[in-house]
């Protein structure tokens, strides 16, 4: 735990103050008593004392002013919290050599399926959207909370040449902020058009903490290397200014081997390197799916992840809060006990 004005912590060198206060008041109402003529006489006047039970309300009391000086230094904890994600966006590779099949029944059909699954597990009230990128890339579900839809594009997926990893980053970019005017010419290859009269420039974008946009996400799934396109590296940068946190899945082959279908072969290799920086740039995390097994879990633990997160969170509501209910339990308890309030 971690406190935002940790000199207030000095505040709790109070409590013992207090304590030796009310141990003198308690020693001068001993005193007090001593002074009757008969000390017999007062305690059968008075009959049972209360015992044990006059310390509770106060010890109590005093629990309360210490959580409450703990709040007024504010504390900050890690702590599990829903998120307030709106959109994911799935970026999945369909390059050709998603057809290989060391990943039963083969590397597409179990991405599919897992992704399938994924979307199933979350909220209805997250929309998702679903990018395909290969040579180049398409948006092949615009965001939506119809899963029904989600899923049929998802199935409509066709197999391409090449492996434009930045281009589905950059796209699913686009696909989060519509209206922040990415450049998306490095994808398309179509050249930027001058402003139209009356139309207004764009604002200049301004950078902000990576990882710390919590309205959206990109999962990025491939099983090759960069062959096209725009460097992955600087479309995370683009994410990562963004504070859009890219959550990198590997799938197949790790050393790299030659994969030969219908006639025709092509040498494959997962860059594990270039997605783990995508994933460390971006704040997020890379997993390695070896199998189609491992591919589920992996979707699992996302579905997990963007369910609930771990932040560092004040609590001092918290602390206020206990010291609240130590007050009023205090003088409850001093009410049924005594009559009367402390």
């Amino acid at each position: 735990m971690t406190f935002v004005w940790p000199d207030f912590l000095w505040l709790l060198a109070l409590l013992p103050a207090l304590v030796l206060l009310y141990l003198w008041l308690l020693h001068r109402r001993k005193k007090n008593t001593v002074r009757y003529a008969s000390l017999a006489l007062v305690k059968q006047a008075a009959g049972k004392g209360p015992g044990w039970r006059r310390h509770v309300p106060p010890a109590m009391l005093l629990l309360a002013i210490g959580a409450l000086l703990v709040a007024t230094a504010r504390p900050l904890a890690i702590v599990t919290l829903p998120t307030q994600q709106e959109t994911i966006v799935l970026a999945m590779d369909v390059s050709g050599s998603m057809r290989a099949g060391d990943v039963q029944p083969n590397r597409l059909v179990a991405a599919q399926e897992a992704a399938k699954a994924f979307i199933k597990e979350l909220p209805r009230s997250v929309r998702v959207g679903v990018v395909s990128f290969a040579g180049t890339a398409a948006v092949v579900q615009p965001p939506t909370q119809s899963r029904e839809d989600v899923v049929a594009a998802i199935d409509r997926f066709q197999l391409q040449r090449g492996t434009a990893i930045g281009s589905g980053i950059v796209l699913s970019l686009a696909t989060l902020f519509p209206d922040a005017g990415i450049d998306l010419s490095q994808i398309t290859g179509a050249r930027n058009m001058p402003l139209s009269p009356g139309e207004k420039p764009k604002k200049e974008f301004t950078p902000v903490q990576p990882g710390s946009y919590g309205s959206g996400a990109i999962i990025l799934l491939t099983d090759g290397q960069r062959t096209t396109g725009p460097d992955p590296m600087d479309a995370a940068k683009m994410a990562a200014d963004r504070g859009v946190k890219v959550y990198s899945v590997g799938i197949g082959t790790k050393d790299g081997e030659t994969i030969g279908f219908e006639g025709w072969s092509m040498r494959v290799r997962l860059d594990e390197d270039t997605l783990k920086g995508i994933a460390n740039l971006t704040r997020a995390e890379y997993f390695y799916a070896g199998t189609a097994g491992d591919l589920k879990k992996v979707y699992q633990s996302l579905s997990t992840r963007l369910v609930v997160e771990k932040k560092e969170t004040e609590i001092s509501a918290l602390f206020a809060a206990v010291a609240a209910g130590l007050v009023v339990i205090a003088a409850g308890l001093s009410v049924a006990w005594f009559g009367r309030v402390m």
